[in-house]
Formats: structure tokens, C-alpha cells, sequence
């Protein structure tokens, strides 16, 4: 039974990896290339130099560096939102895209300080048409597992990851549950509202 530190920090790094491909991926590269973006962010996680509180800005905008570039923002936020996506106009959905990354931003970034030598290895990639996944293990120092699946989709030739299923939780389940329940109980506003209110 993991702690729930571990099962948050597993989270966080599920984020972080998930959004840390610093080139688009092609046919066949699914594995190989989730396991440079693990090397690389662990890396900015790790560095001695980095660790200090004055340096976690440089640290955050490092891990932006490598996510930033890659990650399509708007197909996670176009799942989170499920059939409400189709409701929104074009402009809705761009704004709502910007949101939700911002929001990502802050989660992962107030995350980083958890990182505490945690080690990742890799299991199985499968590949069916358009669509992978590729399965991973993240330990910590008392020997405590957590499962960590990246889903990526092909779009125009180019393999991009959209979510991380962390001990069997989508991430992009997760919040398309939560703002269901916002708009459900409120408005899209509210939703909107909310998420610039936690990106800060």
C-alpha cells in the first residue's frame, strides 16, 4: 500500500514526464523517446544546483523548457472537458486550452520540491494504428512502487503524449470528473473562474 505522498508525488511526476518531450516523437518511438524526457526531467529534479528555494523559479522554467515546446495543451483540455468541448465556441476552446495549461503549470510546479531520488523504469510499449502506451514503474527509497502508463496519439505523422495514468487514475479522467461536477452544480464560468483563481 503506497502512501499518499507517494501516490501525489507520483502524480506530479506523471505530469511532469507526461509534458516533457522535447521533440515530436515519429512512428516507432514511443518508448525511447518517453525515456529521454524521464532522463531529462529527473535530471532538472535532481541537479544539486537547482535545489536551493531561491533557485525554484530556474528550476520550474526549466521543466517549461522541455514541456512546453511539445505537449498539445488543447487535446487534454478538448478530453477534460468531454461533450461540454462541443458546446464551446472556437475562442471558448482556445481560452479554455490557455487555462488549462496554466492550471497544469502551477500543479506540477508547486510539485517539484517533492522530488526526493525517486527512480523510474520502463516496462512495455504497445502500438495500436494512432494510438501507445507505454508502461512505467516510479520508486522511491523505502522500495514503494506506483504505475505510471503514458497514452500518446499520432497526429500528422507525429506521436504526442496526452495523458498519464497514474495507479490506474487518468489524469485526464480525473479533471474531466471534477469539471463536470463544476459545470454540472454551476456554469462554465465558474469553471473558468476557478482555474485562473488556482493558476495564480
Amino acid at each position: 500500500m503506497i502512501s499518499n505522498k507517494q501516490r501525489n508525488f507520483s502524480l506530479m511526476l506523471g505530469i511532469v514526464l507526461c509534458f516533457s518531450l522535447g521533440k515530436a516523437a515519429f512512428a516507432g518511438e514511443p518508448l525511447e523517446l518517453v525515456k529521454a524526457a524521464a532522463e531529462k526531467a529527473v535530471a532538472v529534479l535532481k541537479d544539486p544546483k537547482l535545489k536551493a528555494p531561491d533557485k525554484k523559479k530556474e528550476r520550474i522554467e526549466r521543466l517549461k523548457e522541455i514541456i512546453n515546446p511539445i505537449f498539445d495543451y488543447e487535446e487534454m483540455a478538448r478530453r477534460t472537458l468531454g461533450s461540454y468541448w462541443r458546446r464551446r465556441t472556437p475562442a471558448e476552446q482556445e481560452e479554455f486550452a490557455k487555462l488549462f495549461r496554466a492550471f497544469l503549470e502551477r500543479v506540477y510546479s508547486d510539485r517539484v520540491d517533492w522530488y526526493d531520488g525517486e527512480k523510474v523504469t520502463f516496462g512495455r510499449e504497445t502500438i495500436d494504428q494512432d494510438y501507445a502506451q507505454v508502461d512505467s514503474t516510479v520508486t522511491n527509497a523505502k522500495g514503494e512502487e506506483s504505475s505510471v502508463v503514458y497514452r500518446l496519439k499520432r497526429t500528422d505523422g507525429k506521436w504526442k503524449v496526452y495523458d498519464a495514468v497514474v495507479e490506474n487514475i487518468s489524469i485526464v479522467n480525473n479533471y474531466r470528473s471534477q469539471f463536470d461536477r463544476v459545470i454540472s452544480k454551476s456554469s462554465f464560468e465558474e469553471l473558468k473562474r476557478m482555474l485562473k483563481e488556482k493558476a495564480g
